[in-house]
């Protein structure tokens, strides 16, 4: 399975990745990471921090735009090799997060791919934007 190549990929080509977060997800986030921030672990804590409830952590809404970049566009194969964020918004629990990807330019040269990444909430509300950095996969020899 390979994702699509330099050659296949287009400006303005992109790709999407639906969640909705649950308790699990963040408490399962917290133990594979070690951020055991209390602002996402703790109720009794987050009722007294600006959100007044438990947060899912920025970087879980981080790792759907990852999702989308390994799984869909371009796809199996990529190499990740750079993302910027800036994270704009809180995730709740029960929020539906849509992580998108857009291919806004081809680095001819090394055969590279700048991507828009964005996160939306279920409302329309950004929870964070930046942009990637891609080597899309090659094409397979010819045997």
């Amino acid at each position: 399975m390979i994702g699509k190549t330099f050659d296949e990929l287009n400006v303005g080509d992109q790709a999407r990745f639906s969640k909705t977060v649950t308790d699990t997800d963040i408490y399962l986030f917290a133990g594979v990471t070690g951020d055991l921030n209390p602002a996402h672990i703790d109720e009794s804590y987050a009722k007294g921090t600006f959100f007044k409830t438990r947060i899912a952590h920025g970087m879980l809404s981080a790792g759907f735009i990852s999702a989308v970049i390994g799984t869909r566009l371009p796809g199996p194969g990529t190499v990740y090799m750079h993302q910027s964020l800036d994270f704009l918004a809180p995730v709740y629990i029960g929020d539906t997060v849509t992580a998108t990807v857009e291919v806004i330019e081809k680095l001819e040269a090394k055969k590279r791919v700048r991507l828009k990444t964005t996160c939306v909430n279920q409302d329309g509300v950004s929870i964070l934007s930046g942009e990637a950095l891609v080597s899309p996969p090659r094409p397979p020899k010819a045997s």
